[in-house]
């Protein structure tokens, strides 16, 4: 018997995954625990329905992930910290120093997760940042350490 299933099952499928399953289980297991739907016509057209609007919304985030990675590549970001004599910051700039100053100087909202840092910036000058925006859009950003 065929089955869709409603919940991520260990050993059995995926959510949203139709597998073929015997008709005890799925009668006595399946169905009472409202693990699976039978897959029917209508119950097919609902998942197909399901999926292409995942699927959409996946397209609309990868488009917006592009668009704020031209506006990136396009920026320099510069960032005021106190500095010693010889280049050395006190402190550092971190990942979060990073998203709040895109925030404020260019209205551009990106989680301090993105930001790919090796580690924290300790000197002045130009730095090129990493910044995971989706699966596979790396947005490239300049960032300037400058004293203040």
């Amino acid at each position: 018997m065929k089955v869709i299933l409603l919940e991520n099952i260990k050993g059995v499928g995926k959510k949203d995954q139709v597998i073929n399953s015997s008709d005890g289980y799925a009668k006595n297991y399946l169905f009472p625990k409202k693990l699976a739907l039978e897959a029917n016509n209508e119950n097919m057209l609902k998942l197909k329905a399901k999926q292409n609007g995942v699927e959409y919304k996946k397209g609309l985030e990868k488009d917006e992930a592009n668009k704020i990675a031209g506006k990136i590549k396009e920026i320099t970001l510069k960032i005021q910290v106190k500095a010693g004599e010889n280049g050395k910051i006190f402190g550092g700039v971190t990942s979060k120093e990073i998203s709040e100053n895109l925030k404020q100087q260019y209205k551009i909202e990106i989680d301090k997760k993105k930001i790919m840092l090796s580690e924290t910036i300790k000197n002045l000058g130009m730095f090129n940042v990493d910044i995971k925006l989706y699966e596979g859009i790396i947005g490239k950003l300049k960032v300037q350490i400058i004293a203040n």
